[in-house]
């Protein structure tokens, strides 16, 4: 624990007065929290995720985690001498990588992350998409970026088809916290790999979520002279994809938040992972820790 003894009694007050209009807010709201990054690899930024997830759930508010796992994936095929392909920033899934892929996903990091909030006084489960039918998907038709005409075969990459939020509901009614592997399965049981920002995205929109945090290793949208941009409308959001500000790895994260601001989810946060209790900070005080895209 961070020590605070050097806090003023009534300054600690305050802090915690000031979380109460926002717990009043969104108590019994559902969020929709995207784990990735370097607060999800970093044993100390863990511990404080954990306490922020419990806590949330503590005060009322429903926190389900989504939680991605690519350097992890990555170790696991490098121990098996296997070389990742990514084409257009998705990763060629082969039958062999899509094994590799839940086993990590779904057994080392899901039962991590489980293990890691019940350790802060939480009562997590894991879910993958085959848990209650929660995430059907099919095969994912990739489009040359460069070349409509022209299809890539990324393998075992999933693309959304329906998501049936029971299993969720039933959980979060019991106190549980859902732990959701992106892992989807199709027609014929088969696995696929599904981008964790867009099971996230997707998931938010389903459970009409107030709010869809995502944590990522950036202190949020910067401007083109690398200023933070706290708080945005879809519309603006909109107008920096025209002119180049959004890129690269940026475009799939924000486009899927923007899906979700547009498909009824509130507010998307995405935030600095990197700070510790980054997500406690943006969703219970007044201080902007990231960038928060409005539905409206």
């Amino acid at each position: 624990m961070t020590d605070v003894s050097h806090i003023a009694p009534r300054e600690k007050a305050e802090i915690l007065a000031q979380a109460l209009p926002y717990i009043r807010r969104f108590h019994g709201k559902t969020m929709v929290i995207k784990y990735g990054g370097n607060a999800m690899t970093d044993p100390e930024l863990q511990a404080d995720f954990a306490e922020d997830v419990v806590l949330l759930k503590l005060v009322g508010i429903n926190p389900v985690v989504v939680h991605g796992g690519g350097p992890q994936i990555e170790q696991a095929l490098n121990r098996l001498g296997k070389k990742g392909e990514f084409i257009q920033g998705m990763r060629v899934t082969d039958a062999e990588t899509m094994e590799v892929v839940e086993w990590v996903l779904a057994g080392e990091v899901q039962q991590d992350i489980v293990g890691l909030i019940g350790q802060a006084g939480g009562k997590a489960v894991g879910l993958t998409g085959r848990d209650g039918g929660l995430i059907r998907a099919r095969k994912l038709k990739m489009v040359d970026a460069k070349d409509p005409t022209k299809e890539h075969d990324v393998g075992q990459v999933g693309d959304i088809v329906q998501i049936d939020p029971s299993v969720v509901k039933a959980l979060q009614d019991d106190q549980f916290i859902p732990v959701v592997s992106p892992i989807g399965f199709g027609e014929a049981n088969e696995s696929y790999n599904i981008n964790a920002d867009v099971v996230a995205s997707k998931l938010a929109q389903v459970l009409q979520a107030e709010k869809l945090v995502l944590l990522t290793n950036t202190p949020g949208v910067l401007d083109k002279s690398g200023n933070l941009l706290t708080d945005l409308s879809a519309r603006e959001i909109d107008e920096l994809f025209e002119d180049g500000t959004i890129s690269g790895g940026m475009l799939p994260k924000i486009s899927g938040a923007l899906e979700a601001a547009k498909g009824g989810v509130n507010a998307v946060h995405i935030i600095d992972g990197r700070v510790p209790h980054a997500m406690l900070l943006e969703i219970l005080t007044d201080q902007a820790y990231g960038t928060m895209i409005r539905s409206h």
